[in-house]
């Protein structure tokens, strides 16, 4: 089980006490987790802080740069020009 914890954009780090007061959801799969932040970002707030069951602890930073990945890997790959001999 993962807790996405979602907060205003700008906001970089959390403390215990203001995580006791975050909005978050709880997720599956760090996929469906990694989609939930995807669709918190696409509205104008932050994925602040994912944590895992397992120990996984992604910071807000972690979180957008892997959103940024996956969103580079889905993008199609322009076509290479062709080189003639």
């Amino acid at each position: 089980m993962f807790k996405v914890y979602s907060g205003p954009s700008g906001k970089d780090k959390i403390s215990p006490l203001e995580k006791e007061h975050l909005l978050f959801k709880e997720c599956a799969s760090l996929d469906e987790a990694f989609s939930w932040a995807g669709h918190i970002s696409d509205t104008g707030r932050a994925a602040l802080l994912i944590e895992g069951d397992d120990g996984t602890r992604l910071t807000r930073r972690e979180i957008a740069n892997a959103l940024r990945h996956r969103d580079d890997a889905q993008q199609p790959r322009a076509a290479q020009p062709s080189r003639s001999a």
